[in-house]
């Protein structure tokens, strides 16, 4: 026969209760001082996306739970080119997206954001945008804006998924290309093809209804997890025109009250997901890739040294004039075209 005493019973309550205080003050403690929702450009379940959510998720770890960030698809608050204003005005607190979207509002953003026939490496442009001054130029940039650059990271070279097969520059006249406004849309227009700006959620369709022949779009490996190169079936593998920047970008009101350390983490995980985001996508290219050529009805192209630098060349003179269309612009082609001299690139 079990005998409970009172006293024991008692006991047992008092110790119960504060256990479940601790929890509670505890609970309280871990609850986050800033919740944020960001924007991304991709849709979810692509790789890209699903890095970013992973950054989220570092973070939160990385904080101790002082900062939960909510990453959101493309499109689910605003269009991909109304980021810019949303981050400013506080619908959103930050996005990580390719600053193209937004040249019509500065041609700077182009330049900076996807300076076309530039990187032969995605290491280089990382350097460039954290040792070299990148993004000390892009928040010049984006901060009248009331948006402040984290960090800058980068997808990889993007391949080219076409219908036709472009193996000379010469091919690419009269090609009907998706191409985003700005630089990008200048450069393929100078190389003889007839670009159509489209979102990057319309490619698919606009590809397999015959809208356009070809798209500047992503990696290698997510045209090819999409499903483009069952009916585009000539894609360019290793890319050669297109790098574009990840801005991860936070309200500037919102980073200029955050503390040292969280200002810091931010940092720091940024510039971690940057590498990782390149390692992981290169990885899967090369798994994609190698599916690709397994296949008999796909044949992916390699451009000839020679035909890239043609294409270069083309990029370079519109560079040139993209750099006389503000003083930041310049700022922007000097410091470039400098780097890469220096490391005997141009």
């Amino acid at each position: 026969m079990k005998i409970t005493t009172p006293l024991l019973t008692s006991s047992k309550r008092l110790l119960t209760g504060a256990i479940i205080s601790a929890g509670l003050l505890l609970g309280s403690a871990q609850a986050a001082e800033f919740n944020w929702t960001f924007q991304t450009s991709e849709n979810t379940g692509e790789p890209q996306f699903e890095i970013k959510k992973k950054w989220a998720d570092n973070v939160k770890t990385m904080s101790s739970g002082r900062i939960e960030i909510e990453i959101l698809p493309v499109n689910a608050v605003v269009q991909a080119n109304q980021t810019l204003d949303a981050v400013s005005s506080g619908i959103l607190q930050g996005h990580l997206t390719d600053p193209s979207y937004f040249s019509g509002r500065d041609p700077a953003f182009g330049m900076l954001g996807n300076l076309v026939g530039a990187w032969g490496d995605p290491l280089e442009f990382l350097e460039y945008m954290k040792y070299n001054g990148g993004e000390e130029i892009y928040n010049e940039l984006v901060e009248p804006y009331g948006v402040h650059l984290i960090g800058a990271a980068a997808t990889g070279l993007e391949a080219f998924v076409s219908k036709k097969p472009i193996r000379t520059v010469a091919d690419m006249k009269g090609l009907k290309l998706r191409a985003p406004e700005g630089m990008v849309y200048n450069i393929f227009e100078k190389a003889g093809a007839t670009p159509v700006n489209l979102p990057g959620s319309e490619v698919y369709t606009a590809l397999e209804k015959g809208v356009i022949d070809a798209a500047d779009y992503t990696v290698f490996s997510t045209n090819h997890d999409q499903g483009l190169h069952s009916f585009a079936k000539y894609p360019n593998y290793p890319g050669f025109h297109s790098l574009p920047m990840v801005s991860v970008s936070l309200n500037k009101d919102i980073w200029d009250g955050l503390p040292a350390d969280l200002k810091a983490i931010l940092e720091t995980s940024v510039d971690s997901m940057a590498y990782e985001m390149v390692a992981t996508l290169k990885a899967r290219d090369l798994v994609a890739v190698k599916q690709a050529r397994e296949d008999a009805s796909i044949t992916v192209i390699d451009m000839a040294p020679e035909e890239r630098a043609k294409f270069r060349n083309i990029a370079k003179e519109e560079w040139k004039v993209w750099a006389t269309k503000s003083e930041l612009n310049q700022k922007i082609y000097d410091s470039v075209v400098g780097f890469l001299s220096d490391r005997n690139l141009m």
